[in-house]
């Protein structure tokens, strides 16, 4: 039996500085295909080679993963500053329609630091574009030297609201995660509700308030040692659960009356 796919939003590169590719981390299609049950799919986010109606049409749900370059602020309504960083227009351009798609169908994502604050610009919000440079606000950036294992330790705690989702997932009002970005929410979009918290504010836990579908999102990375990490183990099965359910729903065949 076939399992069901969950489209992986890649990055734009340069190989050896002048060679295009699309690209995603082994470790994305490893959390979704051992932990969540799915088949990965890496998908080329660029309007010119797929469309969101497509996208939709093909997979059964989908992960917004990290990357270095930012969302564009003219997507909320700011203008470019050094402060904002690399940018990639083409990504904005399938993942924000595809965000607000999903919410409207019903159909599933999860969002990791680049695509948690995707999440949050789709819905009508807006971002900060370096966190370290605001008073009493940490530096929640990746370790600029060290191995793999050093930049995606676990550096602080997220507090999460009781009684809440993350709270019932995680079973804990207080998750140990590592922290990798530069951005972060500056204020929330229409219906994402704002559920964990790192020690100096910022917004680490969301999801999309009334979505039919799995929308829980976050700004660490869950998907290093996915199968082994307390938090992202339950991260990445609920959402696989999900995904499994709408690609169970669709497949159904519609009733015919007599």
């Amino acid at each position: 039996m076939s399992r069901p796919i969950v489209g992986i939003i890649s990055n734009s590169y340069l190989l050896n500085d002048q060679y295009p590719a699309h690209a995603g981390g082994t470790m994305n299609s490893e959390a979704i295909a051992t932990v969540s049950g799915c088949m990965p799919m890496l998908i080329p986010a660029d309007p010119r080679f797929v469309s969101v109606e497509e996208l939709l049409a093909t997979c059964d749900g989908f992960l917004l993963t990290g990357g270095r370059p930012n969302v564009h602020p003219e997507e909320y309504g700011e203008s470019y500053t050094e402060a904002h960083g690399a940018m990639d227009r083409a990504r904005d351009a399938i993942t924000l329609p595809l965000v607000r798609a999903c919410v409207d169908r019903g159909q599933p994502f999860m969002g990791i630091c680049r695509g948690f604050q995707e999440v949050n610009v789709a819905m009508g919000g807006s971002l900060y574009p370096e966190i370290r440079d605001l008073p009493g606000r940490d530096n929640h950036r990746m370790p600029p030297d060290g191995t793999l294992e050093e930049k995606f330790a676990l550096r602080h705690i997220v507090s999460l609201q009781e009684g809440g989702r993350f709270h019932d997932l995680f079973g804990s009002t207080e998750v140990l995660t590592n922290t990798l970005h530069g951005q972060g929410i500056k204020t929330p979009g229409a219906r994402v509700v704002i559920e964990g918290h790192a020690p100096d504010g910022t917004p680490e836990a969301i999801y999309v308030k009334d979505a039919p579908g799995f929308t829980m999102s976050v700004q660490w990375h869950p998907e290093w040692d996915a199968a082994n990490d307390p938090v992202s183990r339950p991260l990445f099965t609920a959402f696989g659960q999900a995904v499994q359910d709408f690609s169970a729903h669709r497949a159904k065949p519609l009733r015919r009356s007599a």
